[in-house]
């Protein structure tokens, strides 16, 4: 089967629920090889996630997560708000989040968290952060509770899956920084 023949079109869409990071979307679709049906879409914020290590330890922050409604402990990270490139949003964000200023940021990847429910515009954007400096001062938003803390990379691809370490992004984010590590020969 080729290409044009898997594609689907979308014959119309409404926003059926709205919050400030993501809308729901429903989608009338009619597939080239005949079937149309339904769908729904999530139309999120495009995020970021940041790799950063101090010392030989990965920067983590412990918060609560609501939708588990346990806490989590994974990489700082966030929305990437408009305007802003996923650069500089990996740096606002490790210094909000984890008392930590980054000399250099690389864009070590992107990925849809999900491409069965979430558009094309919602990725998650993997950064590197080097050259940290400790300003010891943390500044969340208004609507965050987190601790930062040094955690060994090994223990945490240990851990990986089991315990605080269950955010997906954690695992996408490590991938791509071992992969990098890889391709310059530092593994």
């Amino acid at each position: 089967m080729d290409k044009e023949n898997l594609m689907w079109h979308t014959d119309s869409e409404e926003t059926v629920f709205r919050t400030p990071v993501f809308a729901v979307k429903k989608k009338m679709q009619t597939a080239e090889a005949g079937p149309t049906g339904a769908y729904y879409s999530v139309s999120g914020s495009r995020c970021v996630c940041v790799v950063a290590l101090y010392e030989g330890k990965l920067v983590m922050v412990r918060q609560f997560r609501h939708g588990s409604d346990r806490i989590t402990s994974e990489l700082p990270g966030g929305i990437v708000d408009a305007g802003e490139t996923p650069e500089e949003a990996a740096g606002r964000e490790l210094e909000e989040e984890s008392g930590f200023r980054t000399g250099k940021v690389t864009l070590l990847g992107q990925m849809n968290p999900n491409p069965a429910l979430f558009e094309k515009n919602s990725m998650l954007y993997v950064c590197l952060a080097e050259d940290l400096v400790p300003t010891g001062e943390l500044h969340p938003d208004a609507d965050e509770v987190l601790r930062s803390e040094l955690v060994p990379l090994d223990e945490v691809i240990a851990e990986m899956g089991t315990g605080e370490y269950t955010h997906m992004f954690l695992g996408t984010a490590l991938l791509f920084y071992l992969r990098y590590r890889k391709c310059i020969g530092s593994i």
